[in-house]
């Protein structure tokens, strides 16, 4: 047990953590990019004809699907609307088996005990992943074989292959390896294509100590403290071993049926070209700041002045470099919303240029928001002065802030979990993502635990803190890429049948 990381933790439990200085929210006026069809295409086109360094799909995919019956185990105990639903819509889902639930018609609380316990499917305890989603004439599909079905669409490598890494936990690998051997064989003859699949988990390291509402720590029954996991922002580990360079990011359970999948398909490419444009632009600065410093200190060797350590000719301040700086301005303003604060001088300004460009890329799909859940796009102004485009949540809005109210009120799309990230730097290596991470952007949530209350610290969301020092661009995405199965009666919307 460590006492000081316990402490530590401890103490951000009872400060909390400070509120983020919103400057306005993100919307197509500012801060969303509307492509017309025209740019989307080009966008489109770019992802295939660009060169990457390894593509890959990342999906979050850890825990039990508990809180997606969380209706129907309340309706098991004393029937409600959600099971007699389930009862009447029963074969109308994927998961349908008459072996398990006979015949109709289907009694909603015994319906529900057979979907959850271990008599019947024993969903109750199983992760998203490994769910029989969707029905088609030939097969049911579970949420991991529609990702890689995705898969093969959209970040298929040269050489044929398609990686998924997909984070789960622990005591469930044996059914995420039974589900991906039913498929794997019969998906690459079918698509033509290699699956290679690495299942990782969350780093037991990266647990938090919960504590009660009084802010010390909480004790379980045999005396020890009880420590949890820190949300999904502690996935920033996992994704810093990725070895690729380009990364689609995209959750368990947002998926649809194939013949709406083509939508899908073409959004990631337009996400991944936009990031590959973006990308390329960034390396084409950088490249050109390398080469108009390095020839100036070339040259300012034969100025070297013995016993002062600077040369004479400061390779910044020439008006070639100046005049570079001010189009790298103008491109972080109108691009991606990042106003820089006043330099000292050249050599400060034309630093702290190159250190803004020369950072991890995301691409974050935003669809208009029209009651769904999720993170909100906005615009941050930064401790250093500087302003950027980042994703948060509504308990990290200050209730009391008039203006951060505001704020949320004027927000008009929320992400969705639909991300592309480039993950190495204009020289080819790989950033250190651990880095970039905003250790003030976590959060305290309430829980509970064998039915005690307890205080949880939750690290810097994957999607939101975590990657707080990124370069990031917000893309407008249509509603009918985002199908997400929070709850199992979702499964019966149209994107599902």
């Amino acid at each position: 047990m460590d006492n000081a990381k316990i402490n530590a933790e401890l103490e951000c439990i009872r400060k909390g953590f400070p509120w983020l200085d919103i400057v306005a929210p993100a919307t197509p006026e500012r801060g969303i990019e509307v492509l017309s069809p025209e740019e989307a295409a080009r966008a489109e086109a770019y992802a295939d004809s660009a060169d990457v360094a390894g593509r890959c799909k990342f999906v979050p995919a850890s825990g039990a699907a508990s809180r997606m019956f969380k209706d129907i185990f309340a309706g098991a105990e004393e029937e409600n609307d959600a099971v007699r639903k389930l009862a009447a819509e029963l074969e109308n889902f994927a998961f349908y088996d008459p072996a398990v639930f006979g015949k109709a018609p289907y009694d909603p609380q015994a319906t529900a005990r057979k979907l959850l316990l271990d008599e019947g499917l024993g969903y109750g305890k199983k992760p998203k992943g490994v769910l029989r989603f969707h029905r088609y004439p030939e097969e049911v599909r579970t949420a991991i074989a529609e990702h890689f079905v995705e898969g093969q669409a959209y970040m298929k490598n040269a050489d044929g292959s398609v990686k998924l890494i997909v984070t789960i936990s622990p005591e469930h690998r044996e059914l995420f390896e039974a589900a991906v051997a039913e498929i794997k064989q019969k998906y690459e003859e079918r698509y033509g294509v290699r699956y290679e699949v690495e299942f990782t988990y969350q780093d037991k390291a990266t647990d938090t100590v919960a504590a009660t509402p009084e802010g010390k720590v909480f004790l379980k029954d045999d005396g020890t403290p009880l420590f949890r996991p820190a949300g999904h922002g502690a996935l920033i580990h996992n994704l810093d071993k990725v070895e690729e360079e380009l990364v689609s990011i995209k959750n368990i359970d947002n998926v649809c049926v194939e013949r709406m999948q083509p939508a899908t398909y073409k959004w990631k490419k337009v996400l991944m070209g936009r990031a590959l444009e973006l990308r390329d632009r960034i390396f084409d600065y950088l490249l050109t700041f390398d080469q108009l410093t390095e020839l100036r200190k070339n040259l300012s060797d034969f100025l070297f002045i013995p016993g002062n350590n600077v040369y004479q000719d400061d390779p910044f301040a020439t008006p070639e470099c100046q005049e570079l700086c001010n189009e790298v301005e103008v491109f972080l303003r109108d691009e991606l919303c990042i106003e820089m604060p006043p330099a000292r001088d050249c050599r400060d300004r034309a630093e702290a240029l190159i250190a803004k460009l020369n950072r991890p890329i995301r691409v974050c799909g935003m669809v208009k928001n029209e009651g769904e859940p999720g993170g909100g796009p906005f615009i941050i102004k930064a401790k250093d002065g500087s302003t950027s485009l980042q994703i948060l949540e509504s308990v990290q809005i200050n209730p009391d802030d008039p203006s951060a109210v505001a704020a949320l009120k004027g927000a008009t799309h929320f992400n969705p979990v639909d991300l592309v990230c480039c993950l190495r730097n204009y020289r080819g290596e790989k950033f250190n993502l651990l880095e970039h991470v905003d250790e003030e952007t976590g959060f305290i949530s309430s829980k509970s635990y064998e039915g005690r209350p307890l205080k949880a610290l939750e690290l810097p969301g994957l999607w939101n803190g975590s990657m707080s020092d990124w370069n990031t661009l917000f893309v407008e995405v249509p509603a009918e890429t985002f199908n997400p199965v929070k709850t199992v009666l979702d499964l019966l919307r149209p994107a599902h049948r």
